[in-house]
Formats: structure tokens, sequence, C-alpha cells
């Protein structure tokens, strides 16, 4: 179905969400036609956000709103679906457009897997009716189901459009540049200079895939490494756990910028941990391009600054490979938490791969890794109740 088709069937006037791949023509419709912050169209930072702007919207126009997301955006959904939108609580309407990644029988990469089989379950278990859209739903049984739903949204209820793998298409596109040069696999080059044996933890996308091809081409192991293939948002948290169990040893965090904008709490958090032993690395293309080049609002902030308030002792910028080049000389010359924003192209090479190895494969070598540094470490002993 056209994304202009579907978009003229729901008849809202207000969108917002997260982008998906499987929504990608939706998200580019609404991104040419309303931009990316705007009162049509907000491009949120976590899905919880996009439903609370969702609820924003319907208490000030008393109308529906739309809330789109991949189904791994469920987790950050569910406690604004079931504690502020639910009839049982507000009564607040909503439309949800749910890309369905890890369909049961469809390919898909590993962390998707489980999302997918549990998806309808979920919509079901939080009381959200569904319609499921394949490339073959005809426009009438799309505006029927719509329909029949407007009873539920006139008690406050909710229910959601379940999109599968290339039902939606779009004869335009988002393009996906910017007016950067240095490409996110040149400063993750950079950076493997440097980091030596030392742990790295990198976000979920590209940048976790270019990880892996570029310890292939320079003959190292992937042992050094974990991917956070799944959990977006989550890297730097990883990072900062590992940093304080591991203070003897260096550890680098490779986010980027869709990520730390989804849950940018946690960046409070490592200012107020302050670990000596963790360079905290955003590679920032100002766009959610893994998911299809929608732009994130990190091109118009100031993210050294925001890490300064944070609580981070020191904080640089680099946008071209000689700045880059200098503030990871003054990180690994020192002691103390460093912020790096490293202003990146967007774009990646054709042939870029995926990881050969499983999470759990992956896990299982960062670990034995991990554990050479903790070889004669002994767990504190359990004290025994007064």
């Amino acid at each position: 179905m056209d994304a202009n088709c579907l978009i003229g069937l729901i008849g809202a006037d207000f969108y917002t969400g997260v982008p998906d791949s499987l929504l990608k023509p939706l998200c580019d419709l609404l991104t040419e036609r309303y931009g990316g912050v705007s009162g049509h169209h907000l491009i949120a930072a976590n899905e919880g956000n996009a439903a609370a702007l969702a609820a924003g919207y319907h208490l000030a126009t008393g109308r529906l709103p739309v809330v789109y997301l991949q189904n791994s955006g469920l987790g950050n959904l569910l406690n604004p679906l079931a504690s502020l939108l639910s009839n049982r609580v507000y009564g607040i309407p909503c439309l949800f457009l749910v890309g369905w990644r890890g369909e049961p029988g469809i390919h898909d990469e590993p962390q998707h897997g489980f999302q997918g089989e549990i998806t309808l379950g979920l919509l079901e278990q939080l009381e959200v009716p569904y319609f499921i859209l394949t490339k073959d739903t005809a426009a009438e049984a799309v505006a029927e189901w719509l329909e029949s739903c407007r009873g539920l949204f006139t008690q406050g209820k909710q229910a959601a459009i379940v999109v599968r793998k290339g039902a939606l298409t779009y004869g335009g596109g988002t393009i996906c540049s910017n007016g950067h040069t240095l490409s996110r696999e040149q400063a993750i080059r950079h950076i493997l200079r440097v980091s030596g044996a030392d742990p790295v933890v990198s976000t979920t996308g590209k940048a976790s895939r270019e990880l892996y091809e570029l310890r292939a081409a320079m003959g190292q192991g992937h042992e050094r490494d974990f991917l956070t293939v799944g959990s977006m948002g989550h890297s730097s948290s990883i990072a900062l756990g590992i940093a304080l169990q591991q203070p003897e040893r260096r550890v680098w965090c490779l986010d980027g910028d869709g990520a730390l904008l989804m849950h940018l709490g946690a960046m409070a958090l490592i200012g107020a941990s302050a670990p000596a032993n963790l360079i905290h690395i955003v590679l920032n293309n100002e766009a959610h391009e893994s998911v299809g080049g929608m732009p994130t609002v990190a091109g118009k902030l100031d993210l050294p600054a925001i890490a300064r308030a944070c609580g981070y002792p020191s904080a640089a910028p680099a946008d071209s490979p000689e700045q880059l080049d200098r503030a990871l000389e003054e990180a690994v010359s020192g002691a103390g938490l460093r912020f790096i924003a490293v202003t990146c192209a967007m774009g990646s090479r054709d042939n870029l791969g995926r990881p050969a190895t499983t999470p759990a494969e992956n896990k299982a070598a960062f670990m034995a890794a991990l554990s050479t540094a903790r070889a004669d470490a002994s767990p504190p002993k359990a004290e025994e109740c007064p």
C-alpha cells in the first residue's frame, strides 16, 4: 500500500514516533511533508516520549494522534500506554503503526526474533486490537477496520496497525546526507588505533557492523568488542557497568546520536558516577541512519556542553581526523571520565556486512576477555545478617 493512501485513510493530522526500516516509506513521506519537528510531525527521542506527545496533542485538540514505532519499541511504549493512555486511567485514544520486525517465518537479525514472536501477544495483553497490513491489503479493508475502531477511540481506547515487511511503498525518499566529511567508519578506524586491547561497547546499528568489519580487516579478533545489536540507547549504561566493576581497565563506548537521545538520562548517571576509566564517544551523523536516514535533533545540540552539564569533567568536539586524533590522544594520556562528540557524515559502504557470530558467541568471547583482568580477584564475602 502506498504511504499516501494509508495517511489518507487514517485522516489524522498529528504523527510522532521513532523511525523504523519497515515504516521507512511512511517516515519519508511525513518528513518530506512536515519535517521532523513541527506541529504535525515530531520524530521522538523514544517511544514513551512519543506516547506522551500524543497525549498532549489529544488533550489540546480532542483529536486522534498517531504513534509509529518498530515493535522493539513496545517496551519503551508500555509504561505510558498502560499508566497514561489506558482507558482505565486517563482514556486517551491513539492509533499505533507498528513495524513487525522478526515476524515468525520471515528471516531477520537475531535481536528481532523473540520480539517478533511476542509482538501480537503483547498487544493482546495490553488490550490493543490490531490489524495486520500486508503488501496485498486492499484500501477498503483498512478503511473498514478503521471505521470499526471509531467506537474504541470514543471510549478512550487504542488500536494498532501491524505493518509486515514490504507492506508500505512510497515514490519519494529521504536522502541520507549532511554537510560533514568525516565518515563514521573512518572515525572508528582512528579510535581503534589507540584503544589497543581495551574493551569496546558499541551501539545498535551500523556502528557495530563497521566495528566488526574493521577488526577483521585489521586481522584482529572480536573478543574485545561487545556489539549492542538490540536495546537501543543502552550501550553507555552497559559500558558504565563494566567500567565500575573493572576500574583497572579502560573502557570505551561507541555511541550514536539517536541512541544517546533515546535514553539521555544515562549521561547524568555516568557523570555522577564519574568512572575515571570510561571514554564515551558519540558518533553524531544527526540521523537515524540504520533505519532509513530520518533526522535527529542532535544537529541542533551542543553535545559536549550537555556532557559537561551532566558532570563529565572533560568533553570535546571533533569534526575532522586531526581534531579527533587530538581528542583521542588527550583521552588516553590521562585518567578521568572523557566525552568526545564526533561529527560524522551520513552513509556507509554498499557492501557493509553483518557480524558472522551470534550474540551468545559475542557475549561468551567478550566475558572471557574481560575475565583476564579479574583472574586474581575474588568476590566479596557475604556478611551474615545480625
